[in-house]
C-alpha cells in the first residue's frame, strides 16, 4: 500500500552497487528503513544529496506488513533548507552525531508527533543559530530526555546534592551503585536545563568542560538505553569542535 510519509533522515548504509538502506524517523510510522537508489546514476546522486543526516524528506512509500525494509517510489525535500548545516563543518558534525544517537534511542519507538516535532524544531534551530553552536548538541540531548521519559527530576535538586543517574534524581548521599555525579557535576545538570537557543552563547565552556558534559550525558543515556555502545561519530565531533 502506498503511503505518504514525512521523515527525518538518520543514516544511510550501502546495500549493493546501486542501492542503500536509509534509516529515517517518520511522523506517521516512527523509525523506518527504506531501500533507495544509490551510486553514480543521476537519480542515485540526487537521493544521496536529499538524505544527508537530519535532512527532511517527504516520500511516497510502498509499505507492506511483515517487511522490515520498504520501498520509496517518490522522494522530495520537505521542510527547512539545511544548506546552513551542510555548509558549516561544526554543524555538520553535530548533525551526524545527533542522527546516530537518534537512530539508537528511537530504535524501539512508536509514532510520536510531539517527539517528531521536537526533533524537527531542533534541526531548524541548528540551521539558523550562529552563536553558541558548540553547545547545541548538549542542550538538544538534555531536552530530548524529556520526550524519552528520562528527564532528570529537577524538583529534587539542592545545593550540595549528588545526581543519581540510575534514578534520575538528586539526593544528599551517594547510592550503593557507582552511576552518580558529584555535587559539582550535578550542578551542571541543573545548568543544562536552563540552556535555550537564545542563551547558548552565554555558556562559556572550554573543550574539556564540553567533553566532560557530553561524556556524562552519554553515560546517562547508556544507563537507560542499554543498546547504546560506542558512538562512531563522536571522535569527529570532538575534533571538529577543537
Amino acid at each position: 500500500m502506498y503511503t505518504t510519509l514525512h521523515c527525518i533522515c538518520l543514516r544511510t548504509v550501502r546495500y549493493n552497487d546501486s542501492s542503500a538502506i536509509l534509516s529515517a524517523y517518520s511522523r506517521e510510522c516512527g523509525l523506518m528503513s527504506f531501500q533507495i537508489s544509490s551510486g553514480q546514476s543521476k537519480e542515485g546522486r540526487r537521493r544521496k544529496a536529499l538524505t544527508m543526516p537530519l535532512s527532511f524528506i517527504e516520500c511516497i512509500c510502498d509499505i507492506r506488513t511483515g517487511r522490515d525494509i520498504h520501498t520509496i517510489k517518490e522522494l522530495i525535500p520537505w521542510g527547512c533548507n539545511l544548506l546552513a548545516i551542510n555548509a558549516n563543518p561544526i554543524k555538520t558534525s553535530i548533525a551526524v552525531f545527533l542522527a546516530e544517537i537518534l537512530g539508537i534511542v528511537l530504535r524501539d519507538s512508536h509514532p510520536d508527533s510531539i517527539l517528531f516535532d521536537y526533533i524537527a524544531t531542533g534541526i531548524q534551530r541548528l540551521a539558523r543559530i550562529d552563536q553558541g553552536i558548540g553547545n547545541f548538541h548538549l542542550s538538544f540531548l538534555y531536552g530530548l530526555s524529556r520526550f524519552l521519559g528520562i528527564e532528570p527530576d529537577l524538583g529534587t535538586w539542592k545545593q550540595g546534592y549528588i545526581f543519581d543517574m540510575s534514578e534520575g534524581i538528586f539526593r544528599p548521599t551517594p547510592p550503593l551503585h557507582t552511576h552518580y555525579l558529584s555535587p559539582e557535576k550535578a550542578r551542571t545538570v541543573a545548568a543544562l536545563a536552563m540552556m535555550s537557543e537564545r542563551n547558548l552563547n552565554m555558556f562559556r565552556l572550554n573543550r574539556k568542560q564540553r567533553n566532560d558534559i557530553l561524556d556524562g550525558i552519554l553515560e546517562y543515556y547508556s544507563i537507560h538505553f542499554s543498546h547504546i555502545s560506542s558512538i562512531s561519530s563522536i571522535q569527529v565531533l570532538r575534533e571538529t569542535m577543537g
